[in-house]
């Protein structure tokens, strides 16, 4: 393995050290790396709202860090508790859509209720957030064996938005499973779309991808039908950010409709996501919140106007594919098929057990 594969495979997009956050600041990619270090967990916050970091898994390790800082600032005050409380609704909120940050504010506020002394809650979120981002890394290892078992030799495989080590705890989902499989000789060839507006596949994943030394082809969001009807896809591999009951996965804006020409053209199409982001409470995809962004997302390019002005836009950062186009969700715990209510529950049962 070359040294730039070594790289990526121990690459993290996001750090606790010196009682500060340190994260790459993913809008300054691919043409500057840039870290940020970040004391207060309201620019913990800002940078979750604006993509500094982003990635279902990432923002849930970001968001248990931000607690911790949020808890360093109020030890001292007489409604300590109240106070985080307060902040942990806040980080909650940065972004709804995706499963992993309300689950890990979650399991870091259950902490809280059992230990009286500021001092002793601050040292547990601690240990808690590291604990956080490392069983991440864990899993999404064990997710790409997993994945990588699904395919054939000489695979080409396509995928969209980012789901490296720049959107998880460490390793990646579906890049993690496509790291794998390329190890392994699996995969020959990724193709990876551009993903408008912001570019994450052609930033982002593009960047992990080279970084890798994985052979790589970007192509236009508009391009991958006429890809997938060529003959010369194997299959469809994306990440999630948040995954019902039922198996109904939303996940970046694009990823439905990748689906959709994955089942005309018969490619299996798959999620690979950890079990933190799915989310028994809801029967499907119906419930699950799509978040809406800024408009000059899509109107503008890098601060410079690319639409015409008083254009109206619809601006979903995220859709829903129906569980029926999903031949197998990924996870650490093994892999769902249909039908998924039945196997997710199962994977569930067993996370748990």
């Amino acid at each position: 393995m070359s040294t730039t594969a070594i790289e990526t495979t121990t690459f993290r997009c996001i750090e606790w050290a010196d009682e500060t956050v340190k994260l790459i600041d993913q809008t300054r990619l691919p043409t500057e790396e840039v870290w940020l270090e970040l004391h207060d967990y309201r620019d913990v916050i800002e940078a979750i709202k604006s993509l500094r970091v982003r990635g279902a898994p990432a923002i849930g390790v970001a968001g248990a860090y931000a607690l911790v800082l949020a808890a360093q600032e109020f030890v001292n005050e007489p409604d300590f508790t109240h106070r985080l409380s307060i902040s942990a609704d806040e980080i909650a909120d940065a972004r709804p859509t995706g499963a992993n940050l309300a689950w890990a504010i979650r399991r870091m506020t259950a902490l809280v209720q059992s230990i009286d002394s500021p001092k002793q809650v601050i040292e547990k979120l601690t240990a808690e957030s590291l604990l956080i981002q490392r069983e991440d890394e864990e899993a999404n290892r064990r997710i790409g064996q997993f994945g990588a078992d699904l395919l054939s030799n000489g695979s080409s495989v396509l995928t969209h938005c980012n789901t490296g080590a720049l959107a998880t705890g460490g390793y990646g989902t579906a890049f993690g499973v496509i790291h794998t499989a390329w190890s392994q000789g699996k995969v020959k060839h990724v193709y990876a779309t551009e993903t408008r507006p912001l570019l994450q596949g052609a930033r982002l994943t593009a960047w992990e991808l080279v970084r890798a030394g994985i052979d790589t082809t970007l192509l236009p969001d508009s391009a991958a039908g006429m890809i997938m009807c060529q003959g010369i896809i194997h299959a469809v591999i994306t990440g999630a950010d948040r995954i019902a009951a039922n198996g109904d996965t939303a996940n970046k804006i694009g990823t439905y409709t990748l689906a959709v020409l994955a089942k005309e053209q018969g490619i299996p199409f798959y999620i690979a996501a950890p079990t933190t982001t799915i989310d028994m409470s809801l029967p499907s995809g119906e419930q699950i919140v799509i978040e809406q962004r800024n408009p000059d997302e899509v109107t503008h390019l890098r601060g410079s106007r690319i639409a015409a002005a008083g254009v109206s836009v619809y601006n979903a950062a995220f859709d829903v594919t129906p569980a029926e186009l999903i031949a197998g969700i990924i996870t650490e715990r093994g892999v769902s098929k249909k039908p998924h209510t039945k196997s997710l529950k199962t994977l569930m049962e067993r996370a748990d057990g």
